[in-house]
């Protein structure tokens, strides 16, 4: 069974841990990419990551987006939604079924 981990600022993370998920708070910069590489290459199948904190490791995360894990999966901080958690789930459904699931002229 594989883990599940969270990495973000602490305050947007820490409530995690209460449900049994690995926190791992960071702040943007090489802390987090060698954290990243390190919690991807430990067993961890999904990997919650701030939007934020995204932001700031956008090539490394690209390095895993063909891999099947760890799924990689951008969730909002308590500074704010920024839209790419949703955006990133749109375009990966998009490709699964060929279209676009939303009806709207939000592209």
């Amino acid at each position: 069974m594989y883990k599940i981990a969270v990495m973000g600022d602490y305050d947007s993370i820490y409530g995690f841990a209460a449900i049994g998920l690995t926190t791992f708070p960071v702040t943007p910069g090489e802390e987090a990419v060698k954290t990243l590489r390190t919690v991807a290459d430990s067993g961890y199948g999904i990997i919650y990551m701030t939007e934020e904190l995204a932001s700031s490791m956008k090539k490394e995360i690209s390095r895993y987006a063909d891999r099947l894990t760890p799924a990689i999966i951008l969730i909002p901080g308590v500074k704010g939604n920024t839209g790419d958690g949703v955006q990133g789930v749109k375009n990966s459904v998009e490709q699964a079924v060929g279209s676009d699931i939303l009806f709207g002229d939000d592209k």
